[in-house]
């Protein structure tokens, strides 16, 4: 505990993308349909621009080739963020993130999420200086992607019952231990994420807007605590393996949705409030097919050990655990 940094979350303004008004060189870090979305409504100054398509240090690193700019511009989603976040780190530079979607929850984490050996690893970069949100764009994004930050917020279900599952196993470190009142918070910002799905999914702002401030809570409460351990567990791990199974390039929440349903049925769930949620912000269920979902289920355990991954239900995976379910009816 002594001397851990305790992160703040991002300076967030609300605020229409045509009213930025930048005058320092802009270095731009984007990706094709991201920047196609917004590009009429920005002015910047824009003296270098990289489009980022994987998530790893050693490519991030080659991207900042002929780097120039006096400030970076994240424009996009999940991959864009995290590393324009590394870039900003290393070229030591103020970062503004202009999301074009509210797709997952690295908009306000200080950490980027790379993939080594199969498995993803959070490093610490930085936060976001300032996060400028037009709710106005968000609303107008692809419906599949425009409230898909949910499924971060929607994983507490299975992240705080692996939590709680740990901590009876003893399993849980003196610095991950079981802490009953932010389970309790946890919950809340969970009925606060299942609350606003709806309006949400179909792009009210006040929707968004709650979906945005869930998230905000949800990080601030994990760098409080300095671990994720309230809303990361089995169903993280299934997406992470899933992605080895059925390829880079799926979208962060059509992994983590079907490892939340499955993992919450073998947990003992009641799983119909986390699939509205998700029928309601559009977020399509079938990424992964059923061959595919068995062979996760039964690499699992393995992978979660070699990996070093924090202590969960998917630690004990056994052939009993998932043989009688019908991943259709789970998924449809």
């Amino acid at each position: 505990m002594h001397g851990r940094k305790i992160w703040p979350v991002p300076v967030q303004k609300i605020m229409p993308y045509e009213a930025i008004e930048e005058k320092r060189p802009v270095a731009l870090v984007t990706s094709g349909p991201a920047w196609e979305a917004v590009k009429c409504k920005l002015n910047l100054p824009i003296v270098w621009r990289t489009n980022v398509k994987m998530a790893m240090a050693d490519y991030w690193d080659s991207l900042m080739e002929n780097f120039k700019g006096e400030v970076i511009y994240a424009v996009g989603g999940g991959l864009v963020v995290d590393a324009a976040k590394y870039i900003a780190m290393k070229q030591g530079l103020e970062i503004v993130c202009l999301p074009t979607a509210l797709s997952v929850d690295a908009i306000t984490a200080w950490s980027s999420a790379i993939r080594v050996d199969g498995c993803v690893e959070y490093i610490p970069t930085k936060i976001v200086d300032e996060l400028l949100i037009d709710f106005e764009v968000i609303a107008q994004a692809p419906s599949f992607i425009r409230a898909a930050a949910i499924c971060d917020l929607l994983s507490i279900a299975t992240g705080r019952w692996d939590w709680k599952f740990a901590e009876e196993k003893g399993k849980n470190t003196p610095e991950t231990k079981f802490i009953p009142y932010i389970d309790h918070m946890a919950a809340s910002i969970l009925e606060g994420a299942i609350d606003c799905a709806e309006a949400a999914g179909r792009g009210d702002q006040e929707g968004l807007k709650q979906l945005l401030d869930c998230i905000i809570l949800e990080t601030q409460m994990l760098n409080q605590i300095g671990h994720a351990r309230p809303e990361e567990g089995s169903e993280h791990y299934f997406a992470y393996l899933a992605e080895n199974l059925v390829g880079s390039g799926k979208p962060h929440a059509n992994l983590v949705c079907p490892g939340i349903l499955i993992i919450a049925t073998i947990q003992g769930q009641d799983i119909v409030p986390l699939k509205r949620a998700m029928r309601y912000c559009n977020i399509p269920l079938n990424a992964i097919l059923n061959d595919f979902i068995e062979e996760i289920l039964k690499q699992l355990p393995k992978y979660c050990t070699e990996h070093g991954l924090l202590y969960g239900v998917a630690h004990e995976l056994k052939k009993d655990d998932w043989e009688k379910l019908s991943f259709k009816k789970i998924l449809n």
